[in-house]
């Protein structure tokens, strides 16, 4: 299939300067997509535009892998408040984690990283107004959507810095332009203004082409919010942030609406592969196809494959099949990071207290006297556990302790 057709079937396509799409079929380019060192790791809001980039890369294109270690110094405006500036050396500490992210995401494929502060570093001011802040109108930048929604009465505000950071990124790109002919950046909708600040800026002082594509920011029909976050925060690629298991948990409980949409966007699974996986889905709907499906395949890209079947083995013992006795040693130390641990005991009762289950031995008393607890998937007889370790106990459909000892 042609990577138009990619693109458009599997949501990747939202605005464009191209006169179409079928352009990006025809002979190779180069392309370039960023990201700031805001942070040390990308989200899975990031993770949408990476997989568009694989796409462009396995169609033959170029690409340039960003770390923006200059634009990372003003941050990439939000639409409700300044950014706070971070340390150099917490920059520099971020942009090892993008690019170690994007070699792992990205690998087997042929890409190349760039860092804008290795030009950034020698731009003078003077020259940078005369030869970059004169090819921009005022009015162009004022109807920038971050300015629109940080300038005026009752607004946050915004300093000339973050002001100034859509000509920074046109620079980028014309840069890029310049050093590697590339005459194309992928991004986010988000960054659509300052993708074309670019476009603009390489047509008045080269007098060529270049261009932007899209892709629509993934919005939680649910919720109404851009996708990408869980209860406790931004679901992180780094695991140090966020666990393998809470991962992949967080892709097991998307919703049926959704989940043939982000097997499209967020796999690497052939379309023809997903509609037959969501016709199967669609005939035993309990079974949860499609979501184990996105868990795995979206976990084992990101984390890789001994992870994803850890998380996977884990998560069938708690809401599945409640006997833990095939665990791994290293499936245990998973869990025992997710879920309170008691090293020793052989009264459940006490045990349930200790793991917070109950509030007291009388509460734990009546929670089993009501069958509200189960040990291993089963409901026990009395309040003593059985000698086989470990154990898992249940409480109702989402509080679980595990019992070592």
């Amino acid at each position: 299939m042609k990577l138009s057709e990619q693109l458009k079937q599997r949501g990747f396509a939202h605005q464009t300067t191209l006169d179409s799409a079928e352009a990006l079929d025809g002979p190779p380019l180069a392309f370039y997509w960023g990201v700031d060192p805001s942070a040390d790791s990308m989200t899975v809001g990031h993770l949408a535009v990476a997989m568009m980039v694989r796409q462009f890369i396995q169609a033959g294109h170029r690409a340039f892998l960003l770390v923006g270690g200059a634009t990372g110094m003003i941050g990439d405006p939000k639409n409700d408040a300044e950014r706070d500036l971070s340390s150099l050396e917490t920059i520099a500490k971020n942009k090892k984690a993008i690019a170690a992210q994007y070699r792992r995401l990205f690998e087997g494929m042929d890409f190349t990283i760039v860092d804008n502060y290795d030009w950034f570093k020698s731009v003078k001011l003077l020259p940078f107004l005369r030869d970059v802040g004169k090819q921009f109108s005022m009015s162009q930048l004022l109807d920038r959507e971050f300015v629109k929604s940080r300038v005026g009465e009752g607004k946050a505000g915004l300093s000339y810095a973050e002001f100034s950071y859509s000509l920074i990124q046109g620079y980028d790109f014309w840069h890029l332009f310049k050093r590697h002919g590339v005459t194309l950046q992928v991004c986010g909708s988000d960054q659509w203004g300052n993708a074309v600040s670019g476009v603009e800026l390489i047509r008045k002082l080269e007098g060529a082409q270049a261009h932007v594509w899209s892709a629509p920011l993934i919005i939680n029909p649910e919720t109404g919010v851009k996708f990408g976050k869980s209860e406790t925060g931004a679901v992180w690629l780094d695991e140090r942030k966020t666990s393998a298991y809470r991962f992949y948990q967080f892709w097991l409980n998307v919703s049926d609406q959704v989940a043939g949409q982000y097997l499209k966007i967020y796999t690497a699974l052939d379309l023809s592969e997903i509609d037959e996986l969501l016709e199967s889905a669609a005939a035993n709907p309990s079974q949860r196809l499609a979501q184990k499906w996105l868990a795995r395949e979206v976990t084992e890209l990101v984390h890789g494959a001994a992870r994803a079947e850890a998380a996977e083995r884990v998560s069938r013992v708690l809401f599945e099949a409640g006997d833990p006795a095939g665990l791994t040693y290293g499936d245990l130390k998973l869990l025992s990071a997710e879920i309170p641990t008691v090293r020793h005991s052989d009264s459940l009762m006490q045990a349930a207290v200790d793991a917070g289950l109950a509030t007291s031995l009388s509460d734990a008393g009546r929670l089993l006297a009501s069958g509200g607890l189960r040990v291993n998937g089963r409901v026990p007889d009395d309040g003593r556990l059985p000698d086989t370790r470990p154990l898992i106990i249940k409480k109702g459909k989402n509080e679980f302790a595990l019992i070592l000892g």
